[in-house]
């Protein structure tokens, strides 16, 4: 169980942005004696996804229905296919960016060049594993 000044320091965001999330239900948080918000273990792990969420440039509602489907007991298969339509969606965009963003690393020369096309290596081989356990 974490304060929020405690949470806010394990995960590099800010109280104030932890008291925002917590406005808007994106994070849950008990009160303790003292009447101090108490944040539990999953909380954490629901701002460790906001952030991924974030670093992907969702919008707050969309993470928010995203943290939805991720608790939810009672699943729709209607619900899986929307999510699933979201990701090939996202998909689909990085595609394009990546498209965009190939023939720019080409350019570059050198040590730069190395490093960049290492670090979209290693992303993509991450997000092909990710692929090849979701459709396993």
């Amino acid at each position: 169980m974490y304060r929020i000044g405690e949470l806010a320091s394990i995960s590099n965001v800010s109280k104030r942005t932890i008291d925002y999330y917590t406005g808007l239900g994106l994070l849950q948080a008990q009160r303790s004696d003292c009447n101090y918000r108490i944040y539990s273990e999953e909380a954490f792990n629901d701002l460790k996804f906001i952030e991924e969420c974030k670093k992907m440039h969702l919008p707050l509602e969309e993470i928010k229905r995203k943290l939805e489907i991720k608790k939810s007991k009672d699943i729709r298969e209607s619900e899986v296919e929307k999510h699933i339509d979201g990701v090939t969606s996202q998909m689909k965009q990085l595609h394009n960016e990546l498209s965009t963003i190939l023939p720019l690393i080409e350019k570059l020369e050198g040590q730069q060049k190395k490093e960049l096309s290492n670090k979209l290596s290693i992303e993509s081989t991450a997000l092909m594993q990710s692929l090849l356990i979701l459709t396993s």
